[in-house]
């Protein structure tokens, strides 16, 4: 059998990357048409039209109305995956123990290439609710799961994400500047804990803690609780979120250790 030439495999490579583009635009818009999903593009519409009918005959894209919506399909895909996690296993009841202890938005989050990753959250009826699905991916630096992590690696991986993703600004709490976001890692690492005030969304305040592998010696992801900055920002309140963080990041990382 012959093989593939290099333009060969840079005309398939092509091909995967411009049914992700239509992916995400399709995820971007939530329900959209043919014709302005060329137009979005810039792509041929006959060519958008191939690849609809064939994201379609796989499964990953509905369409109703002449309308083309993402499937559940990819919920089956990122349940399976995530049901694997070995830290999904052993943390989840202990992040909804974290949100029934505090009646706060519990976050469970990890790094996968050099963005923060929402693997699974718990919230109550009192809970702010942010819309933030599971399974979104953000900036490291946007978020107190994502600073928790950051701290703890080397400087030189952190440098690596920086340079590969920015430090876009959310809003004006944001920290863009790289001598800054080091600065506040030093004191995340000093103080067993990282602070979101605000860097994201208005008005929301984050604590979050490192869950480390005691094995292998290095954070595996973060635990955190999301609140109104009002009620949390109360001296008594922001130290009893502080405790149960921490705590709940000490009883994951046990049983992550000993899974």
């Amino acid at each position: 059998m012959a093989s593939n030439s290099p333009a060969d495999e840079r005309k398939t490579l092509g091909s995967v990357e411009k049914a992700f583009t239509i992916l995400d635009q399709i995820k971007s818009e939530g329900r959209v048409g043919l014709s302005d999903l060329a137009g979005q593009l810039d792509i041929p519409k006959s060519t958008v039209h191939i690849y609809l009918q064939t994201l379609q005959n796989e499964g990953f894209v509905v369409q109703a109305d002449e309308e083309y919506t993402l499937s559940y399909r990819f919920l089956e895909y990122g349940g399976t995956f995530r049901n694997r996690s070995k830290l999904y296993r052993t943390a989840r009841a202990e992040v909804d123990k974290l949100e029934t202890d505090t009646g706060e938005v519990a976050s469970l989050g990890i790094e996968e290439n050099g963005l923060r990753v929402l693997i699974y959250k718990s919230e109550g009826p009192d809970a702010i609710h942010d819309n933030a699905p599971v399974g979104e991916y953000t900036h490291m630096h946007w978020t107190a799961l994502g600073k928790a992590i950051l701290a703890h690696y080397p400087r030189e991986r952190v440098e690596s994400i920086v340079d590969r993703h920015g430090l876009p600004r959310a809003n004006e709490h944001t920290i863009t500047d790289r001598d800054e976001l080091f600065e506040e890692l030093e004191r995340t690492r000093d103080r067993g804990y990282s602070i979101e005030d605000q860097d994201r969304r208005q008005g929301v305040l984050t604590i979050g803690a490192p869950i480390h592998s005691r094995s292998a010696d290095e954070v595996v992801g973060a635990v955190s609780a999301s609140g109104p900055k009002s009620r949390i920002e109360e001296t008594e309140r922001f130290d009893e979120l502080v405790a149960a963080v921490k705590k709940s990041a000490n009883v994951i990382e046990l049983g992550f250790s000993h899974y």
